[in-house]
């Protein structure tokens, strides 16, 4: 069986790239802390935004989707979900909901993430392996141009995953408990562990996302409650899978690197915090709707959406959004494209 050391971690040499965005996440997370206490309230309107963005990235990245409308419903308690998607939908909403608000009271054992992964299911009354390991050998797979699927990699067996699942949380524990390794090295190989042993019949890929978080809150890293980690995922998911990809060869031998993921996941990290004081400047701007659009907008290149300025604009309604954007379309500096749900505009410069 694969065994999991990581007080081998502290005596490792990291290139100069992590070490730099370890060093800039350092300094992004004691800006946040001024802000969070200077601005708290006017913060809140980010925590809804990204509840919503991180409930439909985790799933959208698994092929779980409904509308706009109803994700903004399902999120928000405002209705029952409908079909297998929407109850996916509901159970990612709950588990984070949890993490969000008992994550001091949710230590890293292997019977919380059983529970975590039970909320995850819950709302789904077609399965009944919610919150039990894996009973059958899975795969990590993955499909080429042509269509054509194929496996990437296999995880460990049925029989060997509790096991390695009582070993991992131990091993992290301890490193955690000692304050040998730095936390942010550490949670992206945790989490590249966590995929390599792919403990759960489903519902894998969303749970590693939900353990990100966790574990980042735990350790004091609170980005992912202003700005969706999910949603950053989401975008570049591709450099995800190549990332898993290469940090797996070996695995099962121990010569496994797991430079590329860790790069990864503190790269999505950084953009997170470079995100939230982005949002924070704007927050704290004393100017009309049409200034805090303008500014938004001068944060894109390219093409940008209704949404893009929403998520860059929490105080403003939509309805003020729209207004500005209208005038801005008329004044020439935006062109709008397409209609209906597919309506972007391009920037004119």
């Amino acid at each position: 069986m694969r065994e999991f050391d990581y007080s081998k971690l502290k005596d490792r040499l990291w290139n100069s790239e992590i070490l730099i965005k370890v060093a800039n996440i350092h300094e992004a997370k004691g800006r946040q802390e001024l802000y969070l206490v200077q601005k708290p309230e006017e913060l809140n309107r980010l925590v809804e935004i990204a509840k919503i963005q991180s409930t439909e990235a985790s799933n959208a990245i698994e092929g779980i989707r409904t509308t706009d409308s109803r994700l903004k419903q399902l999120v928000s308690e405002k209705t029952t979900p409908r079909n297998r998607n929407e109850k996916e939908i509901a159970g990612y909403r709950d588990a984070l909901s949890v993490i969000h608000d008992s994550f001091e009271y949710i230590p890293l054992t292997p019977n919380y993430i059983l529970q975590l992964h039970s909320i995850l299911c819950s709302h789904n009354d077609e399965v009944n392996y919610g919150g039990k390991y894996k009973n059958v050998q899975n795969y990590i797979s993955a499909t080429d141009e042509n269509g054509n699927s194929f496996t990437l990699f296999t995880p460990l067996s049925p029989f060997e995953t509790p096991m390695a699942m009582q070993n991992l949380c131990d091993e992290y524990n301890k490193a955690i408990e000692k304050r040998d390794v730095e936390p942010l090295v550490l949670i992206p190989v945790f989490i590249h562990d966590f995929l390599c042993i792919h403990p759960f019949n489903d519902g894998n890929g969303r749970m590693s996302r939900l353990l990100t978080t966790l574990l980042l809150y735990r350790s004091g890293y609170y980005v992912g409650k202003y700005i969706s980690l999910e949603a950053k995922i989401s975008k570049i998911k591709d450099l995800y899978y190549d990332a898993l990809f290469e940090s797996q060869k070996g695995w099962y031998e121990g010569n496994d690197d797991p430079t590329p993921f860790v790069k990864y996941l503190l790269s999505i990290i950084e953009m997170a915090y470079e995100d939230f004081e982005d949002r924070v400047k704007l927050i704290s701007k004393k100017a009309s709707a049409y200034e805090l659009v303008d500014n938004a907008i001068k944060k894109k290149l390219g093409k940008v959406t209704k949404s893009d300025v929403a998520e860059l604009c929490p105080s403003l309604s939509i309805s003020a959004i729209e207004k500005a954007i209208a005038k801005m379309v008329e004044e020439g500096r935006l062109e709008k494209m397409g209609s209906g749900k597919t309506t972007y505009y391009v920037v004119k410069l």
